[in-house]
This record gives C-alpha cells, sequence and structure tokens, in this order.
C-alpha cells in the first residue's frame, strides 16, 4: 500500500456456502472495530447455529491488524483458524471478522480437506465482500477563546478537517478527525492561533 494511512477493510456483512462432499461450510464476514463486538457476533452465530459441529473464526482489528486471533473450536489443530487468518493476511484485510460455520456430513475431510475447505470457505465470503480503503484519522479536542475564533474557523476552513461536534461560549471547544499524514500540519497551525489541543 502506497499511503501509509490507508488501510483495507469491509463494507458490510456478507456471507457464502460451501459444500465439501457431506459437509456444509457457512462464512460470515463482518466489519468490525473492537473485541466485545467480535464476542457478542460470535454469541449471536453460536446460538442461530446451535446444531453446527464448529465455529471456527479469526479476525484482525487495527490498521496494521496488529491484534488478532485464530479459533479452530475442536477442529484439529491448525485447520481452520489458520487458513481462516490467512485469507485475512493475502487480501490485507483488517477491522474483520471471519466465522466458518461447518455442519459436519459424516465424512470426514482429514487435515489437507479441512485446510483446504476452511480456506476456500474464508476465500468466499471475502470475494462476496466489498472491500474498501479507509484512512487511519485522529480525532482530537480543540479549545479557545471566543477572541481567536476567526483565525480557528479560517484554518478548520483551509484544512478541511471532519467537525465532529461544536459548542461555541465564551471559551470554544470543537471536536475534530483527519487523516493522521495531515494531523500534525493542522494541530501546528490551531497551537499557533491559540488553541489548546487534546488527542483523544
Amino acid at each position: 500500500m502506497e499511503a501509509e494511512d490507508l488501510y483495507r477493510t469491509i463494507e458490510s456483512p456478507a456471507e457464502s456456502a460451501v459444500r465439501e462432499r457431506s459437509s456444509k461450510f457457512l462464512a460470515f464476514a463482518y466489519p468490525v472495530r473492537e473485541e466485545a463486538q467480535i464476542r457478542e457476533i460470535l454469541n449471536a452465530l453460536r446460538k442461530k447455529y446451535y446444531d453446527a459441529t464448529h465455529h471456527c473464526y479469526a479476525w484482525r482489528l487495527g490498521p496494521r491488524g496488529e491484534t488478532f486471533r485464530a479459533n479452530d473450536d475442536g477442529e484439529p489443530s491448525g485447520t481452520a483458524g489458520k487458513p481462516i487468518l490467512g485469507q485475512l493476511l493475502s487480501q490485507e484485510v483488517t477491522d474483520c471478522l471471519i466465522v466458518v460455520v461447518r455442519y459436519f456430513g459424516g465424512t470426514k475431510l482429514g487435515v489437507p480437506g479441512l485446510i483446504a475447505a476452511y480456506r476456500e470457505s474464508a476465500a468466499d465470503v471475502l470475494a462476496a465482500a466489498r472491500i474498501v480503503e479507509k484512512t487511519v484519522d485522529r480525532h482530537f479536542t480543540i479549545r479557545f477563546p471566543y477572541l481567536v475564533m476567526n483565525d480557528v474557523m479560517r484554518i478548520v476552513k483551509e484544512e478541511q478537517p471532519a467537525i465532529l461536534g461544536q459548542e461555541f461560549d465564551n471559551l470554544c471547544t470543537m471536536r475534530l478527525s483527519i487523516r493522521e499524514i495531515r494531523a500534525e500540519g493542522l494541530i501546528g497551525r490551531l497551537r499557533k492561533a491559540g488553541a489548546g489541543i487534546d488527542d483523544e
């Protein structure tokens, strides 16, 4: 990837299904931001597909995919979670959870067969999802006296950060968000204009 503040994720949930001999593999992909959200999704899928043999999954979080986990859920070690995670890595997708629900059909697939089936399921569901590029954004709050409002507003207009919230009183506050790559320039200009900055 060219810019350091770009990352790839999926736009919205996707699903697909694969049959391997007599086993059925249902694959689900979700855009996620935190582990609590992942736990909720996993619990909901386990409830919905309570009669399935396995609920295997892998996820990556963070712009660089620095936090990740793979789980075989009772399949032989390394045959399910790892191949799913491998697809997230090869597609360079993060902030994403993939769950593959397996209904065992009576024919054992063996280790190579399982790895292939879970890899194919994860690849299929990523192919069904829309992969989008997002920017790593920095959020911060600025505080400034009413007197320097014109200077601050001019800088905000020129630099065009997203305004997440604002309150104008004797002391004015604004919550801003801007691409990481452009944050230092904006913060420097705002400080010169007399604004105090708190990173979130």
